[in-house]
């Protein structure tokens, strides 16, 4: 993770320094953009940690366990396929979730199902992939990847299950 924060850093100061050698406060207006994109973000992040705080606590590993462990099969990287589909939000959202249901006893096939699903079928972006490119369209790639997360559950099952 402290990769990543150089590496975000190095970039701000990079871009900064570009925009404040433009002379024309372009520095301060893109300040000010992230500062406003932030505040519109943070009840997202408080929601999406708290929620993760509170998967592993109320909800009794040994649950989690039966129904998404690595003993529930096919079960279980089924039902993670459907979680995951139904998880709203970028991943500054889903992915404290995901990771708490991991934590929490998920198996690592379920947990793949679980990510794959959220990526691939997720119903938060059906309407506007339907406004966008169309219901014909949106139909035809959901038919052809609803397959990828449960495979790629057992696949992950398999090789370090």
């Amino acid at each position: 993770m402290i990769t990543t924060i150089i590496i975000l850093f190095l970039m701000f100061i990079v871009l900064f320094v570009i925009a404040y050698r433009k002379g024309d406060g372009s520095h301060l207006k893109g300040l000010k953009t992230g500062a406003h994109m932030f505040k519109g973000i943070i009840p997202l992040l408080l929601l999406a940690f708290l929620l993760s705080g509170l998967i592993e606590v109320a909800i009794p590993p040994e649950l989690i366990q039966s129904w998404l462990g690595d003993q529930a099969g096919f079960k279980g990287i089924f039902i993670s396929t459907l979680v995951g589909a139904l998880i709203p939000g970028g991943p500054y959202v889903s992915f404290p979730i995901i990771a708490a249901i991991f934590n929490a006893g998920a198996g690592i096939g379920t947990a793949v199902a679980l990510i794959t699903g959220w990526a691939l079928l997720g119903v938060g972006q059906l309407p506007f992939e339907a406004a966008l490119v169309g219901p014909r369209f949106m139909i035809t790639r959901l038919s052809l990847v609803f397959i990828v997360p449960p495979l790629a559950g057992l696949i992950a099952q398999a090789l370090f299950g």
